[in-house]
């Protein structure tokens, strides 16, 4: 494995060295590097509404939900695994041509992308975790960057109703009307929070050891939580635990509440037959 990733590693790092020098050729075709770096570095004030390039869906979504309007995904949503992207020339001409290009700091690629397409775009490190109030810290500060805080604010509100929905309602179908007990994946933690769960274990997002097997199986949960992106197949095989896929990533409309109203959906499911 860990060869195979360095083979990524290397092909990924020589594909940017040749693109980078393909979008330097293309550069000085369509004019000099200030005029480029002008058009391509302009803030939302100067603009008016910011270009936002941004490397997957889940970015794309809290930019949407702090007011973005212009918003550029760059790995498209059939690769399930976004860290194994490699990059393409047009996807360095989009951010050579940015206001902002959001990244997490889990996406190798990101940084490598604005310096091979020499972008004046600001990066913007985004802290990807669907738990409610770091969604709404996040669509703040994003709002506030971009000079968009009233439609970050108008969209928290709505996010704040719809939420309040959807946790209502699923926190309605715990068994016996007590809160059950999970396992969570880390990065799924936060439809444990949703559905008002008791958790009593994490995992990952290496995958689980004997150890951490009997550990996590001898606390009886009734539902394991995992991350449908990084799942490893069945968690917890001999528990009895009902195993519930968790999606992190909106669709291509760039809409994070559907996320929640999924996993609600999902977690309802699974609880009416836990037990």
């Amino acid at each position: 494995m860990a060869s195979r990733t360095r083979v990524r590693s290397t092909a990924r790092n020589t594909l940017l060295l040749t693109l980078t020098s393909a979008l330097a050729a293309l550069a000085t075709g369509c004019g000099s590097t200030d005029e480029a770096g002008a058009a391509g570095g302009a803030t939302p004030a100067e603009g008016g509404k910011p270009v936002v390039v941004v490397t997957t869906t889940w970015e794309g979504a809290f930019a949407k939900a702090a007011g973005a309007q212009d918003v550029k995904v760059i790995v498209p949503q059939s690769v399930h695994h976004a860290p194994d992207y490699d990059p393409k020339p047009s996807d360095l001409a989009a951010v050579a041509a940015a206001d902002f290009v959001l990244y997490a700091p889990f996406e190798p690629y990101a940084a490598k992308i604005k310096e091979a397409a020499g972008s004046k775009a600001e990066l913007v490190e985004v802290a990807l975790d669907n738990d409610a109030d770091k969604v709404k810290a996040e669509v703040a500060r994003l709002g506030k960057l971009f000079g968009t805080q009233e439609a970050a604010a108008k969209w928290t509100a709505a996010f704040d109703t719809e939420y309040g929905k959807v946790a209502k309602d699923v926190q309605a179908a715990w068994p016996g009307g007590k809160s059950p007990a999970v396992v969570s994946q880390v990065f799924s933690t936060w439809s444990a929070k949703l559905a008002g769960a008791t958790t009593v274990g994490t995992f990952g997002p290496e995958a689980v050891t004997p150890a951490q097997l009997a550990e996590l199986s001898g606390k009886k949960p009734a539902l394991v939580l995992d991350n449908a992106h990084m799942s490893t197949g069945t968690v917890l095989p001999d528990s009895g635990a009902r195993q519930v896929e968790i999606v992190n990533y909106p669709g291509a409309d760039l809409d994070l509440l559907p996320v929640y109203r999924n996993a609600g959906a999902e977690l309802k499911k699974a609880m009416g037959k836990a037990g």
